[in-house]
């Protein structure tokens, strides 16, 4: 084949790549060094002989990630505080050009509350989830990849499915976008009884700054606690919050992002951060607030380097 024309067929298949790089990874950086690796590797393959390129590159994608994945899991044993996924951050209308990560969170799956729960498994265990339930690849290949038998990838998977179950589903974007907003208003109000009732009772507050700055450290539950969370980071950092908060879409869905905020003499200065949400039973479930810069590889907003 051409190499011009095995460009042109990898390119077609970047945006699918992406999404299996992501959902394995939670990570945008991984992600796409992992879809450029399978290029090379590609590269110096004898691409006359592979029947179908798509899979190929598929297994190849995961056989990388695998490698990231157990990097990761080192990397958290000294994480400070909670680790969230890296967000993929966009503008509420679509780009001018083409971004390959736009396509990767129209997809339910990539919403951050279903990223979450993967990071709940073992390596193994999403690797051969997330290939087999939600790429199909088979099993055989799954336990290729990960250097065991066909019955013992299929049980892994089998366990990572049931833990996946406890994903709160997305819901519609404007019912998302509805109670999002909803608790926005209230916070901007500063009223508490109105924090508290845009609220689910059992809402949750995930921090992720390792240590770089304020944030959650535990994650706060409970409506009330979580109210008293966001109101008090409101009197720290004062209303002028409000005037770096831009409304964006975070892994497809509405959330903000707030640029660098300078203090003053009765307010703290502010890092950028993305605040996510997740939605259940027409309320705030789920507020994540990721304020690490290392996890802010996939923003995708004009003015911003990316």
């Amino acid at each position: 084949m051409p190499t011009a024309t095995l460009v042109d067929e990898f390119e077609s298949h970047r945006p699918h790549l992406l999404s299996v790089a992501y959902r394995l990874t939670g990570s945008v950086s991984d992600a796409e060094d992992a879809v450029q690796e399978s290029w090379l590797r590609l590269d110096d393959a004898d691409a006359a002989n592979i029947r179908d390129l798509r899979p190929w590159l598929t297994t190849v994608v995961g056989r990388i990630c695998l490698d990231r994945l157990r990097s990761a899991a080192v990397r958290r044993e000294q994480y400070v505080g909670q680790w969230l996924p890296e967000p993929i951050v966009t503008g509420l209308s679509p780009s001018a050009e083409p971004d390959p990560l736009e396509a990767v969170v129209r997809d339910e799956d990539n919403r951050l509350a279903a990223l979450i729960v993967l990071d709940t498994l073992t390596p193994a265990q999403r690797v051969a989830f997330v290939l087999h339930d939600g790429f199909g690849v088979p099993f055989d290949e799954v336990a290729g990849i990960l250097g065991i038998e066909t019955p013992a990838a299929r049980q892994l998977a089998s366990r990572a499915r049931k833990a996946a179950a406890a994903t709160t589903p997305a819901v519609p974007d404007e019912e998302h976008a509805l109670a999002v907003q909803r608790l926005l208003e209230a916070l901007a109000a500063g009223d508490l009884d109105a924090v508290v009732a845009a609220l689910h009772p059992d809402a949750l507050v995930i921090g992720d700054a390792n240590g770089t700055t304020s944030t959650a450290v535990n994650v706060i539950r409970g409506a009330d606690k979580f109210a008293r969370f966001f109101l008090g980071l409101i009197e720290r950092y004062g209303p002028a919050v409000f005037t770096v908060m831009q409304p964006v879409l975070v892994n497809g869905q509405l959330g903000f992002f707030s640029a660098a905020l300078t203090g003053d003499e009765t307010h703290r200065s502010s890092p950028p951060r993305v605040g996510g949400f997740t939605v259940r039973d027409g309320l705030v479930y789920a507020a994540y607030d990721i304020a690490n810069p290392e996890k802010f590889g996939g923003i995708r907003l004009p003015g911003l380097p990316s």
